[in-house]
């Protein structure tokens, strides 16, 4: 793992930082994909976690002390995540925002426990995080059994009749996302004609789209990244298969249609209402802005739990893992960009809000129209 210090010169962060590592008392380590498949949302993080550094330091810092971060580099990999995360806790890292999938989440919040650090994912929706996980994990997102459930009820109730086809990745993320909406559906009546498995990263799915349209599928449920399902939609549409594509929070970059192209047309997925619209994410919004870098996807939600992890040190005056997650898992309020977060007893969010985003001409935007 390469080590990243936020506020090193050689990563020409110090300037953004604004804080030199001599003045950062508290190590912060975070974690997720900087490179490989989707290596745009390790960008996103890392993006989060400098302007969210800078905000707080430019502030005083936390109880008078600076914080700095060590980022380390998943690859979206359970056994990358392993090692990132023992390498973390080899650093004395106090705390951890990371990581994104579901399936480094999992193993490397067992490596935080057994050393005492508290986890916070802004991304990992998997029940079995905090369903199964210890004391020290928390996530600053909603869940795929909340998720599933809208995505599941709305294709019920809207392709009543109609075929439809349920696709995963077998990831943690992808096959428990699935699972989820395909519950929800079914308990409202609709039955699925066509359920499959793909192998992230394939690149020819021209069998599996050939089988959908043998099947006539009106509709694709998708449980996987934003990398698969772009080139499969766009292998649907070249084969002439029109269906409509619905999936997850894992689609929330303009990256899907860079590789989908005009395929990515009409494209529909769930995710948090889009904090880039509440007033008290704007100064922070423009800041991104300001430096070229459009805060979309988990930027904001990251950002929010280095927020989060901080008023948990500043509320408790210590750095100790089970202190800062028991205060947060009591439901202390945290005011932060996007909101205020209140977490339950297993570290979950309360009550996470879902709506509908569609992508049109490369982009994408809230839909009020689908509910």
């Amino acid at each position: 793992m390469k080590k990243f210090l936020l506020a090193s010169a050689a990563l020409g962060l110090a300037a953004a930082l604004n804080a030199p590592a001599a003045f950062a008392d508290i190590l912060m380590g975070v974690a997720g994909p900087v490179s490989g498949q989707v290596a745009v949302i390790g960008e996103q993080m890392k993006r989060g976690v400098e302007m969210a550094v800078k905000d707080i330091n430019a502030a005083g810092g936390i109880n008078g002390e600076k914080l700095v971060a060590e980022i380390g580099d998943d690859g979206c990999d359970p056994k990358q995540a392993v090692a990132v995360a023992n390498q973390l806790a080899g650093k004395a890292v106090k705390g951890v925002i990371g990581h994104y999938c579901s399936s480094s989440s999992i193993p490397a919040s067992k490596v935080y426990e057994e050393e005492g650090i508290m986890m916070i994912s802004p991304a990992s929706t998997n029940p079995v995080l905090t369903d199964e996980g210890g004391w020290n994990v928390m996530r600053a997102c909603g869940r795929d059994d909340a998720q599933g459930t809208v995505a599941g009820k709305y294709i019920a109730a809207t392709y009543k009749g109609k075929n439809v086809a349920i696709i995963d990745d077998k990831s943690a993320y992808g096959k428990g996302l699935a699972d989820e909406t395909r519950k929800a559906m079914n308990a409202d009546g609709l039955k699925e004609v066509l359920n499959e498995s793909i192998t992230a990263g394939e690149k020819d799915f021209s069998a599996l789209v050939s089988k959908m349209k043998a099947a006539n599928i009106d509709v694709v449920y998708f449980g996987a990244y934003h990398t698969d399902i772009g080139l499969i939609l766009r292998q649907m549409r070249d084969q002439g298969l029109m269906a409509q594509g619905i999936s997850g929070d894992a689609n929330n970059t303009e990256e899907l249609a860079q590789i989908a192209g005009k395929a990515s047309d009409g494209f529909i997925f769930t995710f948090a209402p889009d904090a880039r619209n509440l007033p008290s994410a704007a100064p922070a919004v423009k800041s991104f802005k300001d430096a070229g870098f459009e805060p979309e996807g988990f930027t904001l939600v990251t950002y929010a739990s280095v927020q989060a992890y901080a008023a948990a040190i500043k509320a408790t005056g210590s750095t100790e893992g089970k202190k800062l997650a028991e205060w947060l898992r009591a439901g202390n309020p945290v005011e932060t960009i996007i909101g205020t977060l209140t977490f339950n007893e297993k570290g979950d969010l309360k009550d996470p809000k879902y709506v509908f985003y569609k992508f049109q001409d490369g982009k994408f935007a809230e839909d009020p129209g689908i509910k």
